[in-house]
């Protein structure tokens, strides 16, 4: 039963939603410093190489250090032997990049003041569920991506464990700002 926990989720799958593509993250991630590295990079490009032969996807090359190199060339966009959360959105198949609307919409420090000021509604200084929830909603809608509330919860839910640091339910500014710093590094994901 231990290894069945051990086994990583969904790699195999066509598309991922984004609650499986955080699993798969924090799967990963296991130490939980917002890179993959190390150990965890060799453990996660084994399960992929795993999940693609599975899909009858082959590599050019049998060598493993080969096929990691040529891998990381590939995917690692900044070159620091590390794989970023904006850059495992660009190797695994997400069905959607909420989060690439955000970085869109929110661009610069003072877009992300003003949206800061107007989802924080009741002005405690934190971004609450709801107020989440409003926020990915208009996100959406300027975005012209279509959804339903079941997706929209989802969508809240994703974010807040993505990003709530300390788990009490809410974003702090220190947390929503990481949210703009976690975008930041790619614009290649799916389009809005």
């Amino acid at each position: 039963m231990a290894g069945a926990q051990q086994q990583p989720p969904y790699l195999h799958l066509a598309e991922l939603t984004a609650s499986q593509f955080l699993e798969i993250w924090k799967h990963f991630d296991a130490d939980g410093n917002g890179y993959i590295e190390g150990k965890e990079l060799e453990n996660f490009f084994q399960e992929l190489e795993k999940a693609r032969k599975g899909s009858g996807m082959m590599s050019k090359s049998d060598n493993f250090g080969e096929k990691m190199k040529e891998f990381m060339q590939k995917y690692d966009k900044n070159s620091d032997g590390k794989i970023e959360m904006a850059e495992l959105a660009q190797i695994l198949p997400t069905e959607e990049n909420f989060l690439l609307c955000f970085r869109q919409h929110v661009g610069s420090s003072a877009e992300f003041m003003e949206a800061w000021r107007k989802y924080d509604t009741d002005r405690s200084g934190y971004i609450e569920a709801n107020e989440l929830k409003g926020f990915l909603s208009d996100l959406l809608k300027k975005a012209n991506r279509p959804y339903d509330e079941p997706k929209l919860q989802e969508y809240t839910q994703t974010i807040l464990r993505m990003f709530d640091l300390n788990g009490d339910g809410k974003l702090g500014l220190s947390e929503m700002s990481r949210t703009e710093a976690a975008t930041s590094t790619s614009t290649s994901w799916m389009p809005c």
